[in-house]
């Protein structure tokens, strides 16, 4: 979009009567600025499967009221295009702790009671799982989730649901963003819209609270493997930090219900903060953003640390060695741990059922191939994003004869159980502090246990390299960087052993071995994945949610340092192409 365009939109919104006085103020600060304006109005905030993310502020590519006023109205008539049993039925809706949420949240709320939906209102803030749960749990048509998940401070967004619990498809997505289009005066929303006093005082409106956790809960206790060995270790000592977010109340709550005695909370991250003082990035996947939970367990010899994002989709864990130093397990650690449990203790306790299957995505570790075999469990591999192993889940067990263990992607996001359909860090923190009673009743750690899955699977060597680039060039130098790579694919990698490439824009997986081109059967996504030797692999992909580029390595071998050395090699060959395309000027 041209510069002339954006002003014109800048124009528009500044012009208009009907907008509020703080946003009118804010815009009147950047007047005459040119990279400013460019950046807030060169485009409408995309609406798609993750539904709307951005940083908070004024103009049409900022999370703001009038963006998230026009996201509620679309998703409100895509619900009610499904007829009046949808509308009947409704959105749930909850909120993180970020600055803000809460009051999207709000008027989300107020513009679906005025459209006629029932609105299934969250009376505090709750996590991402519970928000899904409750989807299912009132049978509703769908839902919202404000939040931004781990994102910075600056962030924020409106996660859209259907009536599977699962986020949008690509399909629906695309019917909500198309709604979304025909929207011109984003102010009328709002003032055509109902009060928070009056939408709340509809009988549209109904508030879910105790019920909704009680409920919760007892689905968690049956996912709960071995709750006798707990009681024998509940004075485990526990560190947990919920990063100021909604994990907080959830997890504490489940931990207390299962046994455990002495759970230590990060008093400085404890109650709900959206500035995240102490973290300005509030990711668990991040490894210094668990040191302050790392320095109480060291004082409390506590043999394992547990962090979770704002909405409680992510976790991350340290666990403590011999020398009683802390190791940070990373994501595709934390999986395969949280697997072998899961399907090694249901075998032994023969409960293991018939047909069982595990759904991990294609940019994920692949010793979950081995360990899934020795056990009798199919995996399948699906895109990045946990909407689409909430169709596989859908897919296999909810239409087939399969049945669910668990779903995992490397981005720290884990879900056992099928009465949620997205990450649920909530029931990933009761496992794995389960798993930790259980191998301290076997006189080891969880390293110990992580360490007998590589002797027994396979050794491997795993990373991921994100490089971000804001703004308007920064997501124009993205898109060509990967139309680049989609161009001349194998530039530069003459020396890498390359078996295969799926390009899943093109649906198209390439053989060299053969030379033959087989189609892929996926929703078309801007990935490109390279198939190696063995097991090993990289990843190209732009992130979906953040303003960056993301670059997946694993590699495989009988002994830790092949895998090193191979994924140094591998890596440093790979980044030599990608720096030198993200490095031209747009």
């Amino acid at each position: 979009m041209s510069d002339s365009i954006a002003q014109k939109r800048y124009l528009d919104w500044i012009e208009n009567p009907a907008l509020d006085k703080a946003t009118y103020k804010e815009l009147k600060t950047i007047s005459g600025d040119k990279a400013q304006i460019e950046d807030r109005f060169y485009q409408d905030l995309q609406f798609g499967t993750a539904g709307l993310r951005g940083i908070m502020g004024a103009g049409s590519n900022r999370m703001n009221i009038y963006t998230v006023a026009r996201a509620a109205a679309g998703l409100a008539e895509y619900i009610k295009q499904q007829g009046k049993d949808a509308a009947a039925r409704g959105i749930a809706i909850s909120y993180d702790s970020r600055n803000n949420s809460s009051m999207f949240a709000e008027l989300a709320a107020r513009i679906f009671v005025s459209n006629g939906l029932t609105v299934h209102f969250s009376d505090e803030l709750r996590p991402v799982p519970m928000l899904s749960f409750a989807v299912r749990h009132f049978n509703c048509a769908g839902g919202v989730m404000l939040t931004a998940s781990h994102n910075p401070k600056d962030y924020n967004g409106f996660k859209a649901y259907a009536a599977d619990g699962a986020q949008l498809g690509p399909d629906a997505a695309d019917s909500v963003a198309k709604e979304m289009a025909r929207i011109k005066d984003l102010p009328a929303v709002i003032a055509n819209s109902l009060t928070l006093e009056q939408a709340r005082k509809s009988q549209l409106w109904q508030d879910m609270g105790s019920d909704l956790d009680a409920a919760y809960d007892e689905m968690l206790l049956q996912i709960s493997l071995q709750s006798d060995v707990v009681a024998r270790h509940s004075d485990l000592p526990i560190v947990y930090t919920p990063l100021y977010g909604t994990g907080n109340k959830p997890v504490r709550r489940i931990l207390e219900k299962i046994g455990f005695k002495n759970v230590y909370l990060v008093k400085e991250q404890e109650l709900p903060d959206g500035d995240f003082p102490t973290t300005p990035f509030p990711n668990p996947e991040l490894p210094e953003t668990l040191n302050l939970a790392i320095d109480l367990a060291k004082e409390l010899q506590a043999p394992l640390v547990m962090a979770t994002d704002p909405d409680a989709d992510r976790v991350g864990i340290s666990v403590r060695r011999s020398d009683d130093s802390y190791y940070t397990l990373s994501g595709n650690e934390i999986g395969i741990l949280l697997m072998e449990y899961i399907l090694k203790t249901k075998k032994e306790l023969g409960i293991l059922p018939d047909k069982p299957f595990v759904v991990s995505s294609i940019v994920s570790g692949r010793l979950s191939d081995r360990i899934c075999a020795a056990y009798g469990c199919d995996l399948y591999r699906v895109l990045t994003g946990f909407k689409f192993i909430a169709e596989a889940i859908h897919e296999h067990e909810d239409k087939g004869d399969g049945k669910f263990q668990f779903g995992y992607e490397e981005a720290f996001g884990y879900l056992a159980g099928s009465s949620v359909r997205d990450k649920d860090a909530v029931v990933s923190c009761m496992l794995l502090a389960e798993m930790a009673a259980v191998a301290a009743d076997e006189g080891e750690t969880l390293l110990d246990r992580l360490d007998r899955i590589y002797a027994t699977y396979g050794y491997a060597a795993e990373n991921t390299i994100s490089i971000v680039r804001e703004g308007k060039s920064g997501s124009e130098l993205i898109k060509n960087t990967m139309s680049e790579m989609r161009s001349d694919p194998f530039n530069g990698f003459s020396s890498l052993p390359i078996r295969s490439l799926s390009d899943f824009d093109k649906l198209i997986k390439i053989n060299l071995e053969n030379s033959k081109e087989g189609k892929l059967n996926y929703d078309r996504s801007n990935v490109l994945l390279y198939e190696l030797e063995g097991l090993d692999f990289f990843c190209i992909r732009p992130s979906g949610t953040e303003p960056k580029i993301k670059i997946y390595f694993a590699c495989y071998a009988d002994t830790q340092e092949e895998c090193d050395r191979k994924l140094e090699n591998l890596s440093a060959t790979v980044m030599d192409r990608i720096e030198c395309l993200m490095d031209k000027d747009v």
